[in-house]
């Protein structure tokens, strides 16, 4: 018998390499090599096809008329928001998270609820039958006219997903899923790509909705090569931590709607429940206002939020400051610190400086430049900001406040749920009057810090 030829293949880009390297030669990223065995057969053609109709013509794109996709309500508010709107028919979905946290729970939820409409299928790769009748009954829901299957092995799968025809189905987890025509283990490059691309293919030419559950790793990344994100139509991700109730499910990729949309749930003994004002989330109750607080309008999607935003200030007792921050980006606080220093006089050399986003929120947006400024400023003087006052804007190296995007949106916000004084860029100045909200204008970095200390 002929001796398995290997390669080494990244885990980022898939590229290949017939010897082991520390630094991958195709996107250079390093210790992403792994070894996989060399597949015979026309695996790469099954992956371009995933995507090709069923016959291939020149149209021209001037006589195209867009549709609208209809939606398919899954009956779970939060997670259809993130979603765009609903499930597509023929759409496929990756999901992933810390195991754990709530991935199988939400689909065994919204399965339940399309089972009532539609005939779905649900194909557990990692539980026994069992296993899901024990959750169902344990999170009290009414599973009737959900079918189950407990198969990893593709080829049964796409045979009893053929002859069921449902209209949703669910793959948990796509990990654990494996074709014979490849010789390599379940988990593989190999394996997990080529699957994913017949059951992709199955979507689109049969239209039935795909859910895929995939696992992470150790530093948050969907597991196995990025050419699993490429094919599918939407990432989503679970964030939050295990020792919290809240959940969020956040929008990476999304063909059919908008990406960085945020859903946020509640941990329940009856499974995850959308939550319907998240701001109350994130931000704290103060019986008297202290120092370093200051409450930020972010936006997730088309979602703003209210986060409240604390920095503590303290003496160092090292020669070299910490500098550290949780939810919030560590590298542009130190860069925020030093144009304090240079366009507001203000000193933090020899000071430590923590700052942290309130609830587990991650926030990547700049807009949270001046709310990490004023909260830090706040804690250097021990003296609170004025209670009411919700801020946002970014701040450039040279001292300026930029506008923020959807300015008037979040002004709204934070007017609806009580703040009376808001400090926002000039640019986002609202061109009439927000009810019940006094909006102060700012252009630079030292004008908005002597602002703050008028307000208080």
């Amino acid at each position: 018998m002929a001796k398995a030829k290997s390669a080494y293949v990244c885990t980022e880009c898939g590229a290949q390499t017939p010897r082991w390297q520390g630094q991958c030669p195709q996107c250079q990223a390093w210790n992403t090599l792994v070894e996989t065995i060399v597949e015979r057969g026309g695996g790469a053609p099954s992956r371009f096809a995933a995507l090709a109709g069923a016959a291939a013509q020149l149209q021209p794109l001037a006589t195209l008329q867009p549709r609208e996709e209809p939606r398919i309500p899954s009956g779970i508010e939060e997670f259809d928001r993130v979603l765009g709107g609903g499930l597509v028919a023929g759409g496929v979905v990756l999901i992933g998270g810390d195991p754990g946290i709530g991935k199988s729970t939400l689909l065994l939820q919204a399965l339940c609820h399309l089972a009532a409409n539609h005939p779905v299928v649900y194909v557990s790769g990692e539980e026994s039958p069992e296993q899901v009748a024990l959750r169902a009954q344990r999170l009290q829901l009414v599973p009737s006219g959900l079918q189950l299957l407990a198969e990893i092995n593709l080829e049964r799968i796409l045979d009893t997903l053929r002859t069921a025809a449902p209209r949703v189905a669910v793959i948990d987890s796509i990990q654990t899923v494996y074709s014979e025509s490849l010789q390599s283990a379940p988990g593989s490059v190999g394996q997990v790509r080529e699957c994913a691309a017949q059951l992709t293919r199955f979507a689109k030419q049969s239209g039935t909705t795909l859910i895929l559950v995939g696992h992470v790793t150790k530093d948050g990344s969907l597991a196995g090569p990025r050419v699993l994100e490429h094919i599918v139509d939407t990432v989503l991700y679970f964030e939050g931590d295990n020792h919290s109730s809240f959940r969020l499910v956040r929008a990476f990729k999304n063909r059919f709607g908008a990406v960085n949309e945020l859903g946020v749930f509640a941990m329940t003994d009856r499974g995850l429940r959308g939550v319907s004002n998240p701001s109350a989330l994130f931000l704290s109750q103060h019986s008297d206002q202290v120092s370093g607080s200051c409450v930020l309008v972010t936006q997730e999607g088309t979602r703003p939020l209210l986060v409240e935003i604390q920095a503590l200030v303290d003496a160092s007792h090292s020669p070299n400051p910490r500098r550290l921050s949780v939810g919030l980006e560590q590298t542009r606080l130190a860069m925020l610190l030093a144009v304090m220093h240079r366009h507001a006089g203000i000193v933090c050399f020899d000071q430590d400086v923590f700052v942290n986003a309130v609830g587990g929120v991650k926030i990547t947006e700049p807009a949270a430049d001046l709310a990490i400024l004023l909260a830090t400023v706040s804690s250097l003087r021990d003296r609170p900001l004025k209670r009411g006052l919700a801020v946002f804007g970014e701040v450039g190296l040279a001292g300026e406040i930029r506008p923020a995007p959807r300015g008037q949106e979040r002004l709204k916000e934070a007017a609806k749920l009580g703040f009376d004084t808001a400090i926002v860029p000039k640019a986002n100045m609202p061109r009439h009057p927000i009810e019940g909200m006094q909006v102060h204008p700012v252009e630079r970095i030292d004008q908005a810090l002597e602002l703050a200390k008028d307000l208080e």
